[in-house]
């Protein structure tokens, strides 16, 4: 408030005061000396309100780069409560968000916080490969509509899928096709905060939370732990905010193993329950976007050669995109995003070049990388809740292939959450019993 403003807050309790002054019994003194101190109070918080103002300048002044204020309250802050938190802004969580949202018994009955990484400093978090789709998925499309919004559109192409297993053999898939994964995500998050699902953006950083020592069928004596609170720490800031919550979901992709490190998963003794780490780690792949005029036409399928290589038709005008996934022994480096163009000149290039000649004369045009959620074990999902973390459920582990799973990882951690088990889908297989039995689930052919 300006200096002319509290002037006259001075003087207008001073002519108040006099004025009643003189006609007023006793009593009104009293209420007099009362509106006396309070006009003193209003007078000592306008002038703290522009001390701080100035501390504000000054620190803004000190820190130009800097978009945090001293003493300013951050509007982005999540709530202090919320009945599930879910880790992890990508298309798993997400899905899950909507999938919880969806099923709800009553209308915004249930607050579902979706806690992600701010993009603008921890960089993407992608799906490299090429996701794929059918028709009967495109149709669920309609479902994740917005009133007065544009529709839905997740740019399927029908092109198909062609995997080479050797030169005289190979498997077609009809009625396939790829689809635009950031289309995909923004359908769901935008439909799940339609249905009253909370954006956070900011990190996990740690969790309170209670021990319970627990018999076992065996009559070993286990230590379990259930959450109470997580610590959301914001981006670009010291502040953080503590959400309590019931149930908490690890959908962090690549870095749901080193989230579950925080309850202590794989901190124990290596041969026991609690030294078995979950085996989700960030793997780093790269995609090419090559030019080549001469290359297959507008009828080419998402084609997958037995060697690994893989490529599709990226829009018109003689663009695709290709890739392959490293041998174990040449596992990039994780530690950025950079990408590595003696990569593809290497390991990518001769392969297109032998199975389409047309390849030997293309050009590439742009790269990028991403990282998978890396499943070490089996590179199949991991779906369900660990047996030493009572109100954790996880959704990661799909080495590549979440948005191809998120439909259906979204439905089903709901109905594990409000139903109490599978009901669409039964996906046991994916529990951590595999795990804890070493009983890997591999396939073989894929991406």
């Amino acid at each position: 408030m300006n200096v002319i403003t509290k002037n006259k807050v001075k003087q207008t309790g001073r002519s108040f005061l006099f004025t009643i002054g003189l006609f007023g019994s006793r009593e009104t003194i009293i209420y007099i000396t009362t509106f006396s101190v309070a006009v003193k109070f209003l007078t000592f918080c306008l002038d703290l309100e522009d001390q701080l103002a100035a501390m504000r300048k000054k620190a803004a002044d000190a820190l130009p780069g800097s978009s945090w204020m001293p003493f300013e309250i951050n509007p982005n802050l999540p709530p202090e409560t919320a009945d599930i938190v879910i880790v992890g802004g990508g298309v798993v969580g997400w899905s899950i968000a909507y999938w919880l949202k969806q099923k709800e018994r009553l209308p915004r009955g249930m607050r579902v916080l979706v806690v992600e990484r701010d993009p603008s400093v921890s960089g993407p978090v992608v799906t490299p490969a090429p996701p794929t789709l059918n028709p009967s998925s495109v149709s669920q499309q309609e479902h994740l509509g917005v009133m007065n919004e544009d529709p839905v559109d997740l740019q399927f192409n029908h092109s198909g899928y062609l995997f080479l297993a050797s030169v005289s053999c190979y498997a077609g898939l009809e009625n396939e096709g790829w689809f635009d994964p950031w289309s995909l995500l923004n359908a769901f998050r935008r439909k799940a905060i339609s249905l009253g699902a909370i954006q956070c953006f900011g990190e996990v950083t740690d969790f309170k939370y209670t021990t319970h020592i627990r018999t076992t069928a065996d009559e070993e004596q286990l230590e379990t732990r259930r959450i109470k609170s997580v610590k959301v720490q914001m981006p670009n800031s010291m502040e953080y905010q503590p959400v309590e919550c019931a149930i908490v979901v690890n959908a962090a992709g690549a870095y749901s193993g080193k989230l579950a490190e925080m309850l202590g998963i794989g901190r124990g003794p290596q041969d026991s329950i609690y030294g078995l780490p979950v085996p989700v780690e960030p793997r780093k792949r790269y995609v090419y976007v090559v030019h080549c005029p001469d290359g297959p036409g507008l009828d080419c399928p998402l084609l997958i050669d037995y060697s690994g290589v893989y490529f599709r038709r990226e829009g018109l005008g003689g663009n695709y995109i290709s890739g392959i996934s490293p041998e174990e022994a040449e596992e990039p480096d994780t530690s950025n995003l950079e990408v590595d163009h003696q990569f593809f000149e290497d390991k990518v290039w001769p392969k297109l070049a032998q199975r389409v000649p047309a390849f030997e004369k293309l050009k590439v045009t742009s790269a990028w990388a991403g990282f998978y959620d890396y499943n070490t074990f089996d590179q199949n999902g991991i779906i369900g809740i660990h047996p030493l973390i009572s109100n954790m459920y996880f959704a990661t582990g799909f080495s590549g292939h979440g948005l191809q799973h998120s439909p259906a990882v979204g439905r089903a951690v709901a109905e594990l959450i409000l139903d109490g088990g599978f009901k669409t889908l039964n996906l046991k297989r994916m529990s951590f019993s595999r795990i804890f039995a070493q009983e890997p689930m591999l396939e073989q052919n894929i991406v």
